[in-house]
């Protein structure tokens, strides 16, 4: 085991707020390019990293998109990217895990820690060998610079925590391909 690169047909970065205390409004992100070094059996030496394009943020709705990418909340011109980068990998048993690492959004690096469980795993010639994994946690978007508040009869319209759900499929990466990373690698440290 070791590298392993997020399946980007298979991975989705959602997250979910609540408008006005009573509706929970929903969006996505539809670009992330996640990968990492595994080891399933041993998971206390494993990383992971994420980095998700801001502009690509989607709500089904593009006038609310267009205000979630604006100085009111993500600023995509001053910061195009957020990023993730793991701390600490922690099975706590069964099929469950902690993930804790800093999360930068806006140039603000937070520790944040999700809850992992692991789907499954399956081994196919045609598509690899893959493991299917759900994270969650909670953020207060107050913490990463989006302070942007408005009201309406006493209401916050967007709640300051957001509910992060992800869902991917981890592919390892052949040996060939991981020659070429390390190869790569190298190339760029000298």
């Amino acid at each position: 085991m070791g590298t392993w690169k997020f399946d980007p047909l298979h991975t989705q970065v959602e997250f979910a707020a609540k408008h006005l205390g009573m509706m929970t409004v929903r969006g996505h992100f539809n670009e992330v390019v996640a990968g990492g070094e595994i080891y399933p059996d041993d998971p206390a030496r494993s990383k992971v990293e994420a980095t998700i394009n801001t502009a690509s943020i989607r709500t089904h709705n593009e006038q609310r998109d267009k205000d979630l990418r604006s100085s009111n909340f993500l600023e995509i011109e001053k910061h195009p990217t957020m990023t993730f980068k793991s701390t600490k990998i922690e099975h706590v048993g069964g099929d469950r895990y902690k993930v804790t690492g800093d999360l930068t959004i806006k140039a603000s690096t937070r520790p944040v820690t999700l809850d992992v469980v692991k789907y499954g795993e399956f081994n196919d010639p045609n598509m690899g060998h893959r493991i299917g994994y759900a994270a969650e946690t909670k953020i207060n978007r107050r913490d990463f610079g989006m302070t942007f508040d408005m009201m309406l009869d006493g209401k916050f319209i967007v709640s300051n925590e957001i509910q992060i759900n992800i869902e991917g499929e981890i592919v390892e990466a052949t040996e060939s391909q991981a020659d070429a990373n390390e190869g790569a690698g190298a190339a760029k440290r000298n």
